[in-house]
């Protein structure tokens, strides 16, 4: 299976692919499509299409990440995981770091269970639950250096479900599409009431990429109040916008 799309668009990052990851990469694919099959996981098959759309996509953070998620310890979290996107590929490539995938359907877990015995990944760990749930547990509350999310909600629920996750000082990266402005307007109360701080929105143009993206990258500054995250459905349902 030829990876040389994907090969090309992370060469754009600064990034190579070592065998052990390239075959990583075609695991994943065989068995995204085989599951695919039975439970709805992602409408893009193509393997073309996957390199970039699912793989490339997920992996445009990297070169933004601090220099300490090169390193040990390093814990991230991928909240609404899904098929594994972004944080299975960021995993392919960080391999000393932790992972939790935290997805609230069992079918999708039990298929990211499987992938990660078939990727034979180290410290990954599949919650079935919601977010809201795994930033009320100890376990998980304040323990994470890194949050992603790809395609889960709007920018004010999403701050909700994520700075209860991480530490003081942690990086929360949220996946966006074309427009994300008013979304970023609408998230300043939640920041300002969850421990958040906006840092950079940068674009993100490459050929082949379905529409102009934008990774949108917020601060955990301080410590978020005990009252959040609300309970379950209550973020989507009444975000944090203000008056």
């Amino acid at each position: 299976m030829d990876t040389a799309l994907l090969e090309e668009h992370l060469a754009r990052l600064g990034l190579r692919l070592e065998p052990a990851q390239r075959e990583r990469f075609c695991r994943y694919y065989r068995e995204l499509l085989a599951w695919n099959r039975r439970i709805n996981l992602t409408t893009i098959v193509a393997w073309e299409e996957v390199q970039v759309q699912h793989f490339f996509d997920s992996l445009t953070c990297l070169p933004f990440l601090p220099p300490q998620a090169w390193g040990e310890p390093y814990r991230m979290v991928d909240i609404g995981s899904g098929a594994g996107f972004p944080g299975l590929p960021l995993k392919i490539f960080l391999p000393q770091a932790g992972l939790t995938l935290i997805e609230s359907v069992a079918k999708k877990t039990a298929f990211l269970r499987h992938l990660v015995e078939v990727l034979e990944l180290d410290a990954v760990q599949v919650l079935t639950c919601r977010a809201e749930e795994a930033g009320r547990d100890p376990a998980h509350r304040e323990a994470y250096d890194l949050a992603l999310a790809r395609a889960v909600a709007g920018l004010p629920t999403l701050v909700e479900y994520a700075l209860p996750l991480l530490r003081l000082g942690g990086l929360f990266v949220a996946y966006k599409g074309r427009e994300v402005e008013e979304e970023v307007a609408q998230a300043r109360e939640a920041l300002r009431l969850l421990g958040g701080r906006l840092g950079a929105v940068r674009p993100v143009e490459w050929p082949g990429l379905e529409a102009p993206r934008h990774l949108v990258f917020i601060e955990k500054v301080s410590p978020t109040p005990e009252r959040f995250p609300r309970r379950p459905g209550l973020p989507a349902k009444r975000p944090l916008r203000g008056n």
